[in-house]
């Protein structure tokens, strides 16, 4: 190879290098009423040493924060507008028009992510829409000549009917079809990538008895998965979970379609009952995934050698208002008062940190009793609404607390809720119910009963 062409080679790697660099972004969620503002959000991914970064609307504010920095910018479409999206083009036009062009170009915008995990959701016509809106925010970006911008969405692994081993990949039957054929087709014709969330945190902690901790947390070399079709050899949960989408996209003929790690984390903090939720597992599982993705020369997948897999971290912030189980307002980077959970950089530049990580007291099962009682600082308004939520769902929940009742306390509103959380979430447990109360209840393993009112408890 002749000298000019060596050089036209390097220079062609090092342009694609910086465009599709192992560098992960951050995921800048909003969910939370003491989050830093926009402007104050960015420095602080500018310090995570980011250069990629995804918010879950267009929120003008974070865009204009943006504005003039080389972050780029993934934005999303929400979920709530598909359905009309999909339908018109007039308002896929407006909604590109009025939220992405006032920004563009200066503000970075890279990727519009036509809505969240919506194959996810039961509703039939938001799956339905869901390729036709992305078809057509794509043909308004082609209108206002915003080329540089791609079109995707985001997938959870319930897409998927089967991934162990990764090479039984397959998407669920009521999608590959109907949604995911064409989906495919699409980001296949327009270079797009297929998004998906990976989070070990989830797989494991379903079933820790017959997945190794380490290998969930990239810690162990020694552990190892052989794929049995493939002979492929796995050395962390991380890997298996992508190879199951690449196969799972081999099997409906699209074999070569990048795939973009839109979510992957580990929770900092959760409820009593949920396993390993801790600052030490977060630390380690961030860093070391950190050190996957940015390895030089890159290293891929056993499936996909060699490749840059870019990834998006989740997330910036604890965010205390997300719903659900505790470990949702537990995976942020930062706390909402702008301290590191733990000390990360983004940049995979350095592979020691000097903070002392607290030990994991919660990596295996608890056992015991827990109770369900109002959080420190909750909205005495809104804590009256839930009390007479939890006990309008029958089955006697808060009869201990009615007048004459062996707990009653007409001028304790706190005590009363907290009560009736317990009794609603003790019955109510197994059918899905979770200790949240929008954000009004937590956990506890300090035994709130008093005199001959005892509180309804769960034993795990």
């Amino acid at each position: 190879m002749g000298l000019l062409h060596l050089l036209a080679f390097s220079l062609l790697l090092s342009v694609s290098g910086a465009k599709f660099s192992g560098r992960p972004g951050v995921n800048y969620g909003q969910l939370g009423n003491n989050l830093p503002s926009p402007t104050e959000s960015v420095k602080l991914i500018k310090s995570l040493n980011a250069t990629r970064v995804k918010i879950y609307d267009a929120n003008h504010s974070i865009l204009k924060a943006l504005n003039g920095t080389d972050i780029a910018v993934s934005v999303m479409v929400p979920n709530e507008i598909i359905v009309n999206v999909s339908k018109s083009q007039a308002q896929s036009d407006d909604w590109v028009r009025n939220k992405i062009l006032p920004f563009y170009p200066t503000t970075k915008i890279r990727y519009l992510l036509v809505g969240n995990e919506v194959l996810s959701n039961p509703d039939p016509a938001l799956r339905s829409g869901l390729v036709s809106a992305m078809c057509k925010i794509k043909h308004s970006l082609k209108r206002f000549g915003v080329h540089k911008v791609k079109v995707g969405t985001t997938l959870a692994m319930d897409v998927l009917q089967t991934s162990y081993p990764p090479s039984s990949g397959e998407f669920r039957p009521d999608i590959a079809g109907r949604v995911m054929k064409p989906m495919l087709q699409f980001l296949n014709k327009t270079k797009s990538f297929l998004f998906v969330d990976v989070y070990p945190y989830f797989a494991w902690s379903q079933d820790p008895k017959n997945i190794n901790l380490d290998y969930a947390l990239f810690e162990s070399e020694n552990i190892t998965v052989t794929d049995p079709v493939t002979n492929l050899t796995y050395h962390n949960l991380f890997d298996q979970m992508v190879d199951a989408f690449v196969f799972a996209m081999k099997r409906i003929g699209y074999p070569e379609i990048r795939i973009w790690v839109a979510e992957t984390g580990w929770p900092n903090n959760g409820d009593y009952d949920q396993i390993g939720a801790n600052i030490h597992n977060a630390a380690i599982y961030n860093r070391n995934v950190v050190k996957k993705l940015t390895a030089d020369p890159p290293v891929g997948t056993p499936a996909r050698p060699g490749r840059v897999l870019p990834s998006f971290i989740f997330s910036l912030y604890n965010e205390n208002q997300k719903p659900g189980p505790g470990t949702e307002r537990h995976f942020g980077m930062y706390h909402p008062n702008g301290t590191r959970v733990y000390d990360i950089d983004l940049s995979g530049k350095r592979t020691e940190y000097e903070d002392v990580l607290p030990e994991p007291e919660n990596n295996e099962p608890y056992k015991g009793r827990i109770w369900c009682v109002v959080a420190k600082g909750a909205n005495w308004t809104e804590l009256g609404e839930a009390l007479s939520y939890a006990c309008s769902q029958g089955n006697n929940t808060c009869a201990p607390i009615r007048p004459g009742g062996e707990c009653s306390k007409p001028d304790l509103i706190v005590l009363h809720a907290s009560y009736a959380f317990s009794s609603y979430w003790a019955q109510s447990r197994k059918s899905g119910a979770t200790c949240f109360f929008n954000g009004l209840a937590t956990q506890t393993i300090k035994d709130p009963s008093y005199g001959r009112c005892e509180f309804p408890s769960v034993t795990l």
